[in-house]
């Protein structure tokens, strides 16, 4: 269940840049940030968060794809939602809280789905 809705999430935040054109400013926010070809880079996060949502809503390369998009959330608090503090509304604005329970959850759903050395 909790796979199935992390997959939603992940494919909404995706698709809604995707959709709202903001793949672009995301890319100059890189940019200004240091990254070499933003814009690449944000149509890269872009593309994960929706292929990605796909498969693990599917339950294949769930540990890979929880891994990698618990990074790309890191780096979001990193860059952005540190800054702003721990809440996301209420006491505060973007802040860290929403991206944290995100990674938790992407890594203990990744953890699920890593076969041990015994089951082989």
């Amino acid at each position: 269940m909790l796979r199935v809705l992390l997959s939603a999430l992940v494919a909404a935040h995706g698709w809604a840049r995707l959709i709202a054109g903001g793949v672009p400013p995301f890319g100059e926010f890189l940019n200004a940030q240091g990254f070499p070809a933003g814009f690449y880079f944000a149509a890269l996060v872009t593309g994960i968060e929706i292929i990605g949502s796909i498969f693990l809503l599917l339950g294949r390369f769930a540990a890979p794809v929880c891994a990698v998009l618990a990074f790309i959330y890191a780096m979001g608090i990193a860059l952005v939602h540190a800054q702003e503090g721990w809440f996301v509304v209420g006491l505060g604005r973007n802040g860290s809280e929403y991206s944290v329970l995100l990674i938790v959850c992407l890594l203990l759903t990744g953890l699920q789905h890593v076969k041990s050395s015994k089951e082989e």
